[in-house]
This record gives C-alpha cells, sequence and structure tokens, in this order.
C-alpha cells in the first residue's frame, strides 16, 4: 500500500476511536519489535479505549487491506506481537478486571490487564492465577492467552489454556463470538472437528507442553469440546479477545524450596520423573552458568549458598503449615539422586533464589565468554521422561554448530529455555541451519518446538518438521474458520514468513567510536550496547523499584528503557529514524530520560540507558551550540566554584533572574549556597587529630551546598579513630557533565581529579565519597571515560561510601566500630539511584539495622535526578516521578527523619514536600559536633 493511501486510511481510523492513532516514526519504531529477534515496521499503532475502538481497527484493517496485530506488553520471544500493519496496545486502556468471583473461583478481565495486578485482587480472597511466567510483573493476560503461557508452576496448575473457562472475542470477520465448551459457538466447526478426528487425536495434545502449532485436542468430544481452550495459543491468528473468564486455583498455605545440586543439567533432568511422582508445585532447571551470570552482574550478595553441584533443581512443596512443607521439602531431598541438597523455608533467601530464575530471560543474554546471546529456540520442550537424552543431544548439537548458551527451564514439564550466541554479525546463515537441526532433533524425542511462547516468525516454518501435512491443514482449516481473509497476523503459524526473514541484529550498523565512551563490555560499538534490549520489558514491570522512573510516571512505551532502545536503534539503522543522533525522534525519546542509571542494575540484559544518553547528546552537539541548561546545570562546578567566593549576592540573583532564560523551570528554586564553603571552614580549623588516615571526598554539591554533611562526616570519622584527609585543590568528578554529553569537558574534570585522588590511594588510603552520585562515577563512569589511564581503576577499587566504610571500621583499640543506638527513631530513606545501580545498598541497610531506627526504604526514584528535575518542560514529571514513591511515604511517616544521601533527593522533598532530609553522617553524628545546616 501507498503512503497515501496509507495516511488516508489512518485518518480514516483516526476519526473512528475514542482511543489514539499514532504513526509517527518514533512510535512506529517503538513498536517494531516484541522481545524476539524481529523487526517489522508497523503502519500505525492503535490504542483502544473500548470494544467499539477493537472492532472499528479489524473494520478499518480489512477494508484498506492492513493486517492487524495484537498486542500486550510486547514480551513475546517468537515474534509474535509485531505486524507490518495496525498494531492494537491493549494494555494502555483496556485494562479492568471486570469481574472476581471468590465463590466461583473465576475471574473476567479484559485482555490488557497486567498478571501481578490480577494476583493482587485475587490474593485478597486467598486465590491466584495459576499460570505464572517471570515475565508476570509486566505482560497481559491477553498476551498469556494469545501464546499459552505457563511458567514454574504449570507443573500443577496447568497452562493458559487449561485455566480458560471462556473467551469473547472479534472473529477476522468482525463478528463477536463467545467461546466456551461448544463446537456450535462457530460455524462449520462441529464438521472440521468430524473430519479432522483422528490428526487431532494422534498428532495433538501428545504431552502437557505440546505447545507448537494449535491446541485444537481440546475440541475433541473426550475433552469437552473447548473451545476456548483450543483457541488459548492461537497468537493473534484467529480473534482478537474483549475479554476473558479463567479459572483461579487457592494460593497454598505454606511453601518451602528444596534445593537439589547435580553433576550437570542432563544429571539434574534424569531425576525429574521421580521427583514429580511427590507432586511438588514446581521444579525448576537452573545451570550453574546462569548463577555464575547473576554473580557477575549483582555481585556474590546476591547468590544464596546453593548445594554443590553444576547444576540445580529448585523443587517448591507445599504444605499446611511452614513445618509441613519444609517436611515435604527434606523427604524429596532423601528421595532424590542429588549430589547435594539443600531445604530454604519461605523467606528473603528463597526469594533471592527464585529471583535468579525470574531474571533468567534477561541475564542469559550474555554468553560466559560474554557474548551476546538471542532467542530463537527459546522454549523447547519434550515429555520429562526423554528430558536428560535430549538434553545430552541438544549440547553435542550446540558443539557441532559453535554455539554456546546458558540454560534453565521448567524441567517438571520438560520445557528449557536457552539463548544462544548466533553469529549474526559473522555468519547469519548459521541461525537457520541451527533452528532445522535443532526442530528435527527435538521432534526426533517427540518434543515441540514452542513448549509455552508460541511460534511466532521464529518456529512456525519449521512446523512441518514436527507435524504431517494432515495436522498442517487442519491449523490452517481452523484459521479459516476465524479468519477467512487472513487479516489476523498473518506470517504466523499458518502461510509463515521465513525464520530467517526481518531479523533486527543482522541488520544493525556498527558505530564508530569518536571519543566518546569506551563501551569497553560491548565491542566498544554503541549499536551493540543498544541491541542489549532484547525487549524482555522489565522496564514496565509494575511491581515497583527503581528502573523506569518516567515509564511509572506516565506509562508510555515512548518513556521505557526498551522503547527508547528500539528508538535508539533505529535511529543507528538509519532506515526509519533518519538524521542519526541529530533525528527529532531520538531527541524526543530521550528527553524524559533521568539518566537515573537504575536500568543498568535493574536491566536483566544490563541495559545502560544513561551511558547511551550521554553518548548521544555528546555525538548530537560535539562542537555544536548546546541546549543553555549543558552551559548552567551541566557545567555546574565551576559556576559553584566562581559564586561560592559571593554567595549571598549569587542567591540574590538567582532569585531575581528570569530562570528560564537558563532552561530551568520557573516552577523551581536554584539550591541556595552555603554561606560558606567546606573548604573554607577546613582552611581555618585546627589540623586533624591523629590516627589512621581516610581521604574524605568533597564533592562539588556537599562543599559549596551542604558543607554541612561533610562537616558531620569529618566528626564522625575524628570520633572513630581517624584522621580524616581532603584533596589540596578543589576538584570536580564531572557528573553534570556526562549527564549532559560533555564528556571531553568530563574527562577534563576526571584526570584532573585522578591527579588529586591517585597519590593518596597510591599511599593505601581509602577514598570516602559522601554524594552517592560523585560515588557512582568514581566507581564506574571515570574508568569508561578514562579507559586507558590505569589511576582511573586504582582510584575505583579504593572508593567507598560512608556505610561501607564504617561498616569495615574498627577503633584503634581494633574492636569493630559501632554506630550510636538509634532506638526509637523512625527513619525514611531514600536511596539515591546511582547508589541504587551501582553501589549498592546493602552496607547502608545493615547499618541502619545495627543502630536499632526503625527503617522504612523506599524503592523509586526521588524525581529530581541532578539536572533533569530543573530543566523547563520536566517539572510535571518529576513531581509524578516523586507521587510514586518518596511523595507518598513523607505523608505516610510525617513525624520521621528522612534519610537521603542524594543532593537531588534531599532537594526534591525540601521543595515539593517542604521536608529537610539529613544525610547519613548527620544522622549518625551528635547534634553537638554536627554543625548548622544549610536549609535548601
Amino acid at each position: 500500500m501507498s503512503g497515501t493511501n496509507e495516511s488516508a486510511a489512518v485518518a480514516h481510523l483516526r476519526g473512528c476511536l475514542d482511543g489514539e492513532v499514532e504513526d509517527d516514526t518514533r512510535r512506529r519504531a517503538e513498536y517494531s519489535s516484541d522481545a524476539s529477534n524481529y523487526r517489522v515496521v508497523p503502519a500505525a499503532v492503535v490504542f483502544p479505549r473500548s470494544d467499539e475502538d477493537v472492532a472499528a481497527t479489524l473494520a478499518v484493517g480489512r477494508e484498506h487491506g492492513f493486517p492487524v496485530t495484537a498486542r500486550g506488553a510486547g514480551t513475546s520471544v517468537a515474534g509474535n506481537a509485531i505486524g507490518a500493519g495496525l498494531v492494537l496496545d491493549f494494555s494502555r486502556h483496556l485494562d479492568r478486571i471486570v469481574d472476581l468471583d471468590p465463590d466461583s473461583r473465576t475471574v473476567t478481565v479484559q485482555p490488557g490487564v497486567v498478571l501481578s495486578s490480577l494476583q493482587r485482587a485475587a490474593s485478597a480472597h486467598g486465590l491466584r492465577f495459576g499460570p505464572d511466567p517471570s515475565t508476570q510483573d509486566r505482560c497481559t493476560v491477553g498476551g498469556m492467552l494469545g501464546n499459552n503461557a505457563c511458567g514454574p508452576r504449570a507443573v500443577t496448575w496447568g497452562r493458559t489454556a487449561d485455566n480458560a473457562r471462556s473467551l469473547r472475542i472479534l472473529d477476522g470477520g468482525g463478528t463477536e463470538r463467545v467461546l466456551a465448551d461448544s463446537l456450535s459457538d462457530v460455524p462449520g466447526l462441529g464438521a472440521f472437528v468430524t473430519a479432522n478426528l483422528a490428526t487431532l487425536r494422534t498428532e495433538l495434545g501428545r504431552f502437557d507442553r505440546q505447545a507448537s502449532g494449535f491446541s485444537l485436542e481440546h475440541l475433541l468430544p473426550e475433552r469437552g469440546h473447548s473451545v476456548a481452550k483450543a483457541f488459548v495459543g492461537t497468537e493473534g491468528t484467529c480473534g482478537l479477545i474483549l475479554d476473558a473468564t479463567v479459572d483461579l486455583v487457592p494460593i497454598p498455605a505454606a511453601t518451602a524450596l528444596a534445593v537439589l545440586g547435580y553433576p550437570d543439567m542432563p544429571a539434574a533432568a534424569d531425576d525429574v520423573p521421580a521427583l514429580t511422582a511427590e507432586r511438588p508445585l514446581a521444579v525448576e532447571g537452573i545451570d550453574a552458568r546462569l548463577v555464575e551470570v547473576v554473580r557477575q552482574h549483582k555481585g556474590g550478595a546476591a547468590v544464596p549458598d546453593l548445594p554443590r553441584g553444576g547444576g540445580w533443581l529448585f523443587v517448591e512443596t507445599t504444605g499446611a503449615t511452614a513445618a509441613e512443607a519444609l517436611d515435604a521439602a527434606a523427604r524429596l531431598c532423601r528421595s532424590s539422586s542429588a549430589v547435594d541438597t539443600r531445604v530454604v523455608p519461605t523467606g528473603p533467601e528463597s526469594a533471592a533464589l527464585w529471583r535468579i530464575r525470574a531474571d533468567g530471560v534477561g541475564l542469559s543474554g550474555r554468553t560466559r565468554a560474554g557474548n551476546p546471546a538471542w532467542p530463537g529456540w527459546e522454549d523447547a520442550a519434550v515429555p520429562q521422561h526423554r528430558l536428560g537424552r535430549y538434553l545430552r543431544d541438544f549440547d553435542s548439537l550446540m558443539d557441532d554448530h559453535g554455539v554456546d548458551g546458558v540454560l534453565y527451564g521448567h524441567f517438571g514439564d520438560g520445557c528449557v529455555h536457552i539463548r544462544l550466541d548466533f553469529p549474526f554479525d559473522r555468519a547469519p546463515d548459521r541461525f537457520r541451519r541451527f533452528l532445522v537441526d535443532a526442530a528435527t532433533l527435538v521432534a526426533a524425542h517427540g518434543g515441540s518446538m514452542s513448549g509455552e511462547h508460541g511460534d511466532g516468525r521464529a518456529r512456525s516454518e519449521l512446523l512441518p518438521l514436527m507435524y504431517s501435512p494432515a495436522a498442517l491443514s487442519a491449523f490452517a482449516g481452523f484459521k479459516a474458520l476465524f479468519d477467512p481473509t487472513q487479516v489476523l497476523n498473518p506470517g504466523v503459524v499458518v502461510e509463515p514468513a521465513a525464520i530467517d526473514a526481518d531479523l533486527r541484529v543482522p541488520a544493525a550498523v556498527p558505530v564508530v567510536p569518536v571519543g566518546g565512551l569506551a563501551f569497553a563490555d560491548d565491542r566498544g560499538d554503541l549499536s551493540v550496547a543498544a541491541h542489549r534490549c532484547v525487549g524482555i520489558g522489565k522496564c514496565r514491570a509494575d511491581s515497583g523499584g527503581v528502573m523506569c522512573p518516567s515509564y511509572r510516571a506516565t506509562r508510555d512505551e515512548k518513556d521505557s528503557t526498551r522503547g527508547r532502545a528500539r528508538v535508539l536503534q533505529e535511529a543507528i539503522n538509519g532506515t526509519l529514524v533518519t538524521g542519526g543522533f541529530a533525528a527529532d525522534e531520538l531527541a524526543d525519546s530521550l528527553d524524559l530520560c533521568l539518566s537515573c542509571k537504575a536500568c543498568a542494575a535493574d536491566c536483566p540484559a544490563g541495559v545502560d540507558m544513561a551511558s547511551y544518553k550521554s553518548e548521544v547528546l555528546y555525538r548530537r552537539y560535539r562542537r555544536r551550540l548546546r541546549p543553555p541548561t549543558h552551559y548552567t546545570l551541566g557545567r555546574l562546578s565551576r559556576w559553584t566554584a566562581v559564586a561560592s567566593r559571593a554567595p549571598r549576592l549569587a542567591n540574590a540573583a538567582a532569585r531575581i533572574v528570569p530562570l528560564r532564560l537558563v532552561g530551568i523551570d520557573p516552577r523551581r528554586q536554584v539550591p541556595p549556597l552555603a554561606p560558606e564553603t567546606f573548604r573554607h571552614w577546613w582552611r581555618r580549623r585546627p589540623p586533624s587529630s591523629t590516627g589512621r588516615e581516610v581521604l574524605l571526598w568533597i564533592d562539588t554539591f556537599t562543599d559549596g551546598f551542604t558543607p554541612n554533611v561533610a562537616r558531620a562526616a569529618v566528626a564522625l570519622l575524628e570520633n572513630a579513630g581517624y584522621r580524616v584527609t581532603v584533596t589540596e585543590r578543589r576538584v570536580c568528578c564531572g557528573l553534570t557533565w556526562i549527564t549532559t554529553g560533555q564528556l571531553d569537558g568530563a574527562r577534563r574534570q576526571l584526570a584532573a581529579t585522578l591527579d588529586q585522588l591517585a597519590p593518596h590511594v597510591d599511599a593505601g588510603l581509602a577514598v570516602v565519597a559522601l554524594e552517592p552520585s560523585c560515588a557512582a562515577v568514581l566507581r564506574s563512569d571515570a574508568t569508561e571515560l578514562l579507559p586507558d589511564d590505569p589511576r582511573a581503576r586504582r582510584v575505583a577499587e579504593a572508593t567507598r561510601t560512608l556505610a561501607e566504610f564504617l561498616s569495615e571500621a574498627t577503633t584503634p583499640d581494633g574492636e569493630t566500630w559501632q554506630p550510636p543506638d538509634l532506638t526509637g527513631v523512625e527513619v525514611v530513606v531514600q536511596p539515591h539511584c546511582h547508589q541504587h545501580a551501582v553501589l549498592g545498598f546493602r552496607s547502608d541497610r545493615a547499618l541502619l539495622d545495627r543502630t536499632g531506627a526503625t527503617v522504612h526504604e523506599l524503592s523509586g526514584c526521588c524525581g529530581l535526578a541532578g539536572n533533569f528535575g530543573m530543566e523547563r518542560g520536566h517539572h510535571d514529571v518529576s513531581v509524578a516521578v516523586a507521587d510514586n514513591s518518596l511523595l507518598p511515604a513523607l505523608a505516610g511517616y510525617p513525624d520521621a527523619t528522612l534519610l537521603a544521601d542524594g543532593f537531588s533527593c534531599r532537594t526534591q522533598s525540601a521543595q515539593l514536600a517542604g521536608r529537610f532530609g539529613v544525610h547519613l553522617a548527620e544522622l549518625l553524628v551528635d547534634d553537638a559536633t554536627r554543625g548548622p545546616r544549610n536549609s535548601l
């Protein structure tokens, strides 16, 4: 269809809907991929508000020849949520729980309901939806119905199809139908079943995880003629779901976790049939390679103690009481063939172990060698008694093709998840050769190419290797009953697209370094870094956390880490988003990125959008005129150095100068400079006491705005028996230069900083940093900006937060340093995003717990994020981010002390809530030694 006809069709559609229709290039870029390897650019994206909007979209699609593809959270790994026509995003508006009936244990939902939202609503009645994929905090029920999602507990509670009661749909012709347990719901379906009885009985439903093709076995009389169950797993090719009624199951009274260690994964798989005979709730397989990736990505503390072995089974047991559940886990351990076992009660430790499994889809995106690993052969399944043999053969297959991956899966159901390092950049044809051989192998073991994610574009072409022509004809005949004109999600299952067509990564264009960030873990290539985003969408999670604050405020894909990565990929590719790094679409996409760096820690794939944004800004404005705030807020250290010589005059000027002239939102107040900088105070105070020496890093914010924090730190460290020293010259880590993409200036700032810090570090001193964002620069950004300067690594290794240093501190007589007793003190803690992302908050929390204070730790960004919340155009989003966590907590604990080490966090709380926070140093030191505080 020509561009003119497309525009006319989109205009027609826009006039028919209450919802939004968007066909700009940025939006189309965001929806060009799901969580698969594939890229198909849609003509437009539709956000329906009602059933009528869905019907109108389908009608316009038929009239104008547009394919129509349904999409929930876009977490499909097989390429079944992308299409060249109209993509219907149900997650924005059609997300209502219509009816929840605890007595019948059923719930009716619209397709855009996020699973975790459903689980929260059902849990109030002691119920839950059985299937629970790892993406449950962002995947939608409509998407689960489309792909027949499962999760670890499907071994007990079944697949999504097993829990479907009835579906209200629009078929491809626009007819509304209610599908339940009667073949008469669809004209011609009874005759279809009669004609295909032998095929349905012999080829389909052979084992629980046979998800490839359509699950038409549910149409058989002995299976209840369930049209609803047969429709589940048709991947949006047969109809659009308007609402669904599904079963709920009781939440177990108590659970426990048995962790079983085996020499390797095939040996673990051999033990599965015996273990499932004990009727556990879940049996998950975890490879040692995945655990090692977790340790590399999140540190050793993220992995609790595991039994000996090269692979493990996590087996969840239940009981009427916690003791019964633990006894069941112990019995299971004794009956297993494991080389070592451990029983873990339900609690933080078991949650940490399950988190390894939940993050597996992203963490397995890198092999042990650090190579990118991709979906494609993501979720094959075999009957559980064949699993061990299949894994041994699969290992040989990987060796034969020279590919590697990190393996895990739902071993209780015979389902295996793995991502493989296909060399798309060197030998893209290896992808097809491997998939053909892998499909042949799984068929030889009586298995299914898909165990829960559907066939999509990744496997549909391979279905003839698994099914007879009669079965393939049955799939086509079933689709024809629902969608005779092939308008719904064409290219999937029936008349499939080629498995190596429309691959995203082979089309990626390398980015030549120009002196920005090193991207050492991504071959020095921003394109490789951007393609770390495989689309799993954890940035869209509704379960709290820090990533991604702007998405949590707007609920717009544009403002998710994934959405930004997609637009960046397209800008680099240059075929849809033109203009390269200067593209308006890219600027729009990155505008509301707070550079909080939370994605660097929270994204299992390791996407660091803050760094990508810095690099983009560097390339866009290099040797060009920059926005005003880059010269003001971005070069804050220079202005502060000058203004601190006459702070009263500078503060007065800040109150009268129109802030809009320098790019600052007029609703913001410029934080006042302190009457006296810390360095001025330091020069006129008596020399520090004798003792073990420590270097206190005085950053720009602390020196000029809150010197009281540094004075408190000096008192605290000296009381602990340390002799405090500071750098001879005033230097800056370059944080604000980095966030505004002024990387050449940042390098100069950091080089000067290393000149000052390195001699102290080489003398064996620790560097104690008070501002978390500045500590994060020294620990992380410095080595990216100065990769060839060995001092950067030494300084990074020597840098400590105050809590980290105090946690290891000893008194002069060798005793462990003890914090003051704060029993009875209530503290609301706002961890800084950069600390969360780079440094971690574990030491701070442990130290606070030692004080005896009552601690309420927040999870989420404060919303100011350095210069972000100060800039014109960002104020409303900045406040909305604060409304997610910080402001409700301050209102809920009006008498608590706000503890916030970040200057931005304290500024935000002061300006939006009138609450003045304290730094950890101020909380721990005596009021008498703290000195006067500077009110923000």
